[in-house]
């Protein structure tokens, strides 16, 4: 079948990509710190993000919250979760072969989501807030994406700040760079992990809150989004916390860009063969290892 592709659906593209990809860079952040930090394989990133889902979708429906406005408490309790799962579990496999990490927070994301399908059944759940769209230009700017946009840039963007000037940021960039020398000069390292992690829950509860007012949530959601979030990090260079950044937003622009062409079946195997191409040509991603 013929596409006739018209200026004003590349710009559609672009656009619905530019959107998407912004929340793909704030999940992707959690993940690459983790990795940066702590050389751990969090497979259960996803799971968590699914539980920031939960709370802002109990938020707004026991208690009329705000969704949007949910975003930092679905973050702080998130935080607390990651803080707990560290503490109890994650540390034990710090230093340890990768293989290690992964199987054990392959476990994790098997234990969270068989409890929150206990708990809460596999049920599809939605968050109606906002619907249709602002057409601006001849463009369709669909209202719940465009405003978890802006919050999903806003926490990214405070996530680079805290990273960037703020004491605390640099020991975490220190301990990315070196841990021993980050030990050397006197850096706590195992508070540097614990706290880590659990800023790592909370950016993955910041993209399940926004996810929220989007996509019906279920207990199995988050799988999808550790894929993804790898996807990401492979694209920008893994522990590289700018190349987060620029690869959410090509993997975004990719897809978008692959729907237009291709059915939705077919478009959905581009990331994974985008997997593959990257690791064969430039296995260390776009913007190389580790960042300072």
């Amino acid at each position: 079948m013929n596409v006739v592709v018209t200026p004003a659906m590349v710009g559609q593209v672009i656009l619905s990509g530019i959107l998407s990809g912004a929340l793909y860079a704030l999940v992707a952040l959690g993940l690459s710190l983790i990795f940066g930090v702590m050389r751990v394989i969090n497979i259960a990133h996803g799971p968590l993000l699914m539980l920031g889902a939960y709370v802002t979708y109990f938020l707004h429906s026991q208690l009329g919250i705000n969704p949007f406005l949910t975003v930092p408490l679905s973050m702080a309790a998130l935080f607390v979760v990651g803080l707990a799962l560290q503490r109890a579990l994650v540390f034990r496999v710090v230093g340890a072969p990768e293989l290690s990490s992964l199987l054990l927070t392959f476990g994790i994301s098997i234990a969270l989501v068989n409890l929150v399908q206990l708990a809460f059944t596999s049920n599809l759940r939605t968050v109606e807030y906002l619907t249709g769209s602002w057409i601006i230009g001849g463009l369709a700017l669909s209202k719940p994406r465009f405003i978890a946009f802006l919050f999903a840039a806003g926490v990214t963007a405070l996530a680079f700040a805290f990273l960037k000037f703020t004491r605390l940021g640099k020991a975490i960039r220190a301990t990315s760079q070196s841990r021993e020398v980050a030990l050397v000069c006197g850096i706590n390292v195992a508070r540097i992990h614990l706290l880590t992690f659990g800023l790592a829950s909370a950016l993955a509860a910041s993209g399940g809150a926004l996810l929220a007012v989007i996509v019906a949530i279920q207990p199995e959601m988050g799988s999808v989004w550790t894929f993804k979030s790898f996807l990401v990090i492979v694209l920008g260079g893994a522990g590289n916390y700018p190349g987060a950044l620029l690869g959410g937003l090509l993997l975004g622009l990719i897809e978008q860009l692959a729907s237009l062409f291709l059915t939705t079946q077919l478009s959905e195997v581009v990331a994974y063969v985008l997997l593959v191409l990257v690791l064969l040509v430039r296995p260390t991603g776009l913007l190389g290892g580790r960042s300072a």
